[in-house]
């Protein structure tokens, strides 16, 4: 798998979106709300994600655009081990990282809990 983010690893569709929440867990790893579900048998071994920056927190566009940028690069710098350990754990995942936080994090704080993220979510699979 490449160190790339590709269009079909990122979590889209109303459906899909709408049972991550509906019936999805949900833990907290501040500055992220994480949402996760078991993906279906039949999807290739691939996590897809959703990443959500509020608009209640950040009012400006720039902000938003800013952190989710951070956040997409973490975890593209991060996700080839996660993704080698979930292909022997439990399989297909679909999660959603919610940033809560009412600060700007700057990009090596949040590197640190993505990493702590992907490690529980290895282990919820577990």
């Amino acid at each position: 798998m490449s160190e790339k983010f590709n269009k079909n690893e990122r979590l889209s569709g109303v459906r899909l979106i709408h049972e991550l929440f509906t019936k999805g867990h949900s833990f907290i790893e501040y500055p992220f709300r994480v949402v996760w579900i078991e993906g279906q048998a039949g999807n290739p071994v691939q996590p897809r994600i959703l990443i959500s920056v509020s608009k209640r927190y950040h009012k400006k566009a720039v902000t938003r655009n800013l952190l989710k940028r951070r956040i997409r690069e973490a975890y593209r710098k991060n996700k080839e081990s996660f993704c080698e350990r979930l292909k022997v754990t439990s399989g297909n995942l679909n999660f959603g990282l919610l940033y809560i936080s009412h600060e700007i994090m700057d990009y090596r704080r949040i590197e640190q809990k993505i990493i702590l993220v992907l490690q529980r979510l290895i282990a919820k699979g577990e």
